[in-house]
């Protein structure tokens, strides 16, 4: 069973940087994706980034591209959002979300396990 603990929220002004971080542990296969969500109050939980079980693979949302960066440590199961120039529409709970079938999806019904999720607030 796959098991997954967000940590490093917090509430930071606009410009800063945050770095969240997953850590993954259990029954994860090969090539299982991982993947960040965020979700503001009232709104649809939204695909923020992505990256493969190896790391060889990332994609991103338009809205974070250039700003957001995902990576990982395999050998220890680590994934990390490092999250530069943060604004007011960043704001929401973070979640990292895996795949047992490793398929790549942007669509947050398709993920199969989930961590509690982190809370940012951006302030302008």
């Amino acid at each position: 069973q796959v098991q997954l603990v967000e940590s490093g929220g917090g509430l930071v002004q606009a410009g800063n940087s945050l770095r969240l971080s997953c850590a993954a542990s259990g029954n994860i296969f090969s090539n299982t994706p991982l993947a960040w969500f965020r979700q503001a109050p009232g709104k649809e939980r939204d695909f923020v980034a992505h990256i493969t079980w190896r790391g060889e693979r990332k994609y991103y949302a338009d809205s974070v591209k250039g700003r957001f960066t995902i990576s990982r440590d395999s050998r220890s199961n680590l994934v990390a959002l490092q999250m530069n120039s943060l604004k007011p529409e960043d704001t929401a709970i973070y979640y990292c979300a895996s795949r047992n079938t490793g398929v790549f999806s942007t669509t947050s019904s398709d993920y199969d396990y989930w961590g509690q999720g982190t809370q940012v607030t951006v302030s302008s």
